[in-house]
């Protein structure tokens, strides 16, 4: 039978992940860094995806494929779905759930050093911007290199907030900067912090912050934090003029 089914153009796919997350179904995954189409039968053809791909890798087209099959999904997701997971589980990819952290996940007390990462993921494209661990709370925007360069990351950043993580040079900042919006505009959060190194290019995630800010059309107090090359803190206050700067 003939009916409307996802297509995916590999070429434009960046492999963010964010269709993904957006596929109650399931029925995509990734593969080799690009997003697949796991099986014809779990994709309803709604395209509930395609407003979440930042390259525009995904469309609706018309071919042969079986019927869309509601209980194959929902035993698809059953084998997807992971302990102590606030939503189903759609790539089937342990890195894609959502998890909030309690006291019991803590390592032992005696243990040299504690993880003070209050949720899972942590990736900035892998966050659903309606996570419930993201509400009322503090988001702190952190570029990549700043985890390993400055060692009071976990004690004197991470604890009581909120994370979220990407290179604003490697990755699609567009994406980023779509992905902020809508986090900023549905999640709840009360401030934002981006945290970011020296190197000029590093400051794009601050920028992407603004620029998130403004579109999403909040007041949202926005700050920064400028991590040394060497580790040390070189700056850290308000962005555009408002709130004080969070860090410890």
């Amino acid at each position: 039978m003939k009916r409307n089914i996802i297509e995916i153009n590999e070429d434009l796919c960046n492999g963010c992940g964010s269709c993904i997350t957006a596929c109650a179904e399931g029925a995509l995954k990734m593969v080799d860094g690009k997003a697949r189409l796991v099986s014809d039968v779990y994709c309803d053809g709604l395209g509930a995806c395609l407003g979440d791909c930042p390259t525009g890798a995904l469309k609706i087209i018309e071919r042969e494929a079986p019927e869309f099959d509601e209980e194959e999904v929902e035993k698809h997701l059953a084998k997807s779905r992971g302990p102590k997971t606030l939503a189903p589980l759609a790539c089937g990819c342990p890195g894609s759930a959502a998890m909030s952290f309690g006291k019991d996940d803590s390592p032992e007390e005696d243990a040299p050093f504690k993880s003070n990462l209050s949720h899972f993921p942590v990736k900035l494209q892998l966050l659903h911007p309606q996570a419930p661990f993201l509400k009322g709370m503090d988001l702190l925007l952190l570029a990549d290199c700043c985890a390993l360069c400055y060692p009071g990351v976990h004690q004197k950043l991470i604890k009581g907030k909120a994370v979220a993580m990407g290179c604003p040079k490697l990755d699609d900042i567009d994406a980023h900067v779509e992905k902020l919006t809508e986090i900023v505009r549905l999640s709840g959060i009360r401030s934002l912090t981006v945290v970011h190194m020296e190197v000029p290019c590093c400051s794009g995630f601050v920028r992407a912050a603004q620029a998130a800010v403004q579109r999403a059309g909040t007041n949202l107090p926005l700050r920064h934090i400028t991590i040394g090359r060497r580790g040390e803190i070189l700056e850290q206050g308000p962005v555009g003029g408002t709130g004080a700067c969070c860090a410890g």
